[in-house]
């Protein structure tokens, strides 16, 4: 209570400095997003004599017009004083769109220094972003990662934000993050009377898993699916699993996320940035490794990102991790050509009239699908009830550049009744994958010495430079590229998949029987 009043008298004092001098322009820093980047935002706040009015001007969306109620409201309930004059605020550069309600708390400060209330080198060198409610509490905003990093790079000491984002922006190192959570603390904080605490726990709370992750040890069955997904695993390849339906295929796809190495610290910044900017997460670090699975009736741009804010889509929400796409042949073939592109660039670049944002996506795209319409085309059980023509036009329906972007295709078939119920005394086949996996990764940072790099996106120069193929491995896979008619394309994917089954087996080297099991995931391209 006796600090309640103290603040009061404080804040009633500064209230006495308002009347007598008002300050030229005022000056705070934000930061607007601009796609996975961001730009430094001047907010300036000129208050001039005339009718009592607040203008917001510098090319800012209906969100920043609306800041102007939440702004007037906190500042007032926060007992300081709306002055009575005519203020214009200028978010500059003013050609840079500028969307987002982060906007809310530098506006604020700029009306304050403007008005005399707090001095310009009060607000120092720090960045300020956050939500604005009508009481002047702080609510999490968008993007905090993206306005640390900027602010950081800009050279700012310091970033005050809603309590809920510190988590987040601590992961930025080399700044200082305040959490806050009123308008009236911040105040009180830069006027020096009650001084708000640096956020240094490196305690995060990881986003907790929306997917349920069976094991490889609950499926029964299907050596040679897990034997494919092992080995995309381990060298962050494509799959596309076929099958009739109930086969096993979706729960094969699923296994995958608890299969792959845990992010790193770089990856924990860069997957909880993305998420960060979509809107999916504003107060937990996304710690494990993304599994998106869109529905096939999903837009191109929700898949591939765009829309009125260019906003990421699955793909990038799927970077460094995993983009299931179930019954792949019912998504529309626009949609499917569409991710052509980012398989290879690893990023997509959305273009809109007013806008260009570009966003990573590198990520592994796992497909299922069915033989044939009625799914049973080749089944030992069941017959098929489909026409040749209809197998064909259902098959066509993925194209062959999109084919030839999938590393490996495997074949699942279905397990026999009797073998369903089976249990087996030692579980272990989850974890040996798990270790062979993660050695896997280890031997490839050694060799491209980059925790970034791995066998699916070497290039055509990496493969000469890094992978040394012996004469009788350039002789089959000459014969084999000859046989079954390989694209360029699919002739180098060939040897990054042997590679890979090479680091699985701790080879130095890549033999003819790497390159053989290789060949073996694609004859059915």
């Amino acid at each position: 209570m006796n600090n309640l009043i103290i603040s009061r008298l404080a804040l009633k004092s500064q209230l006495c400095l308002t009347q007598r001098s008002m300050a030229a322009i005022a000056k705070v820093r934000s930061v607007a997003p601009v796609g996975f980047e961001g730009c430094l935002v001047e907010v300036e706040s000129d208050a001039t004599k005339g009718l009592s009015s607040l203008q917001v001007v510098g090319l800012g969306n209906k969100a920043i017009d609306e800041a102007k109620e939440r702004v007037r409201s906190a500042i007032t309930n926060s007992l300081l004083e709306f002055p009575a004059r005519r203020i214009t605020i200028n978010l500059a550069p003013a050609e840079l769109p500028k969307d987002g309600t982060h906007y809310d708390l530098p506006i604020a400060l700029a009306i304050l220094v403007s008005s005399g209330q707090l001095r310009q080198d009060e607000v120092g060198d720090a960045a300020f972003g956050g939500e604005l409610a009508l009481d002047g509490a702080l609510r999490p905003i968008k993007g905090v990662i993206t306005l640390a990093e900027t602010a950081k790079k800009a050279g700012l000491s310091a970033l005050y934000l809603p309590e809920q984002n510190a988590a987040q922006a601590k992961l930025v190192a080399g700044i200082q993050i305040f959490p806050v959570s009123s308008l009236r603390a911040l105040y009180l904080h830069l006027k020096g009377e009650i001084r708000l605490r640096e956020f240094t726990s490196a305690k995060t709370r990881p986003q907790p898993s929306s997917v349920p992750t069976p094991s490889l040890d609950d499926i029964h069955g299907q050596e040679q699916a897990k034997r494919a997904l092992i080995i995309a695993a381990a060298g962050h390849h494509n799959l596309l699993l076929t099958g009739s339906p109930g086969a096993g295929k979706t729960m094969l796809a699923r296994t995958l996320p608890s299969l792959l190495p845990a992010l790193t610290p770089e990856e924990q910044i860069a997957v909880t940035k993305l998420h960060s900017l979509a809107g999916e997460t504003l107060d937990t670090v996304v710690a494990r490794r993304p599994f998106r699975s869109p529905h096939h009736t999903a837009s191109r741009a929700a898949l591939i990102g765009g829309g009125p804010k260019s906003k990421p889509g699955d793909i990038s929400l799927a970077h460094l991790g995993v983009l299931f796409l179930d019954e792949v042949p019912e998504y529309p073939r626009a949609t499917l050509e569409a991710l052509r592109q980012p398989l290879e660039d690893r990023a997509v670049t959305i273009s809109r009239a007013n806008a260009h944002a570009t966003y990573p996506a590198d990520f592994m795209l796992v497909a299922t699908m069915n033989p044939c319409p009625c799914g049973f085309y080749g089944d030992q059980s069941r017959e098929c009830s489909c026409s040749t023509t209809q197998i064909l036009a259902y098959q066509k329906r993925l194209s062959g550049p999109f084919l030839d972007r999938i590393d490996l295709i495997a074949n699942v078939s279905r397990v026999p009744s009797e073998a369903l119920l089976n249990d087996t005394k030692h579980k272990t086949q989850h974890e040996n994958a798990q270790t062979a996996i993660q050695e896997a990764h280890n031997a490839q940072a050694n060799r491209y010495d980059s925790s970034t790099k791995n066998n699916s996106n070497l290039s055509s120069s990496d493969i000469k430079k890094f992978l040394a193929l012996y004469p009788d491995v350039r002789q089959l896979l000459t014969k084999a590229s000859d046989r079954l008619g390989l694209s360029a394309r699919s002739y180098f994917k060939t040897i990054k998949v042997a590679r890979t089954i090479a680091d699985l087996e701790r080879a130095a080297k890549i033999t003819p029987a790497h390159v053989s099991e290789a060949l073996q995931y694609r004859q059915s391209t």
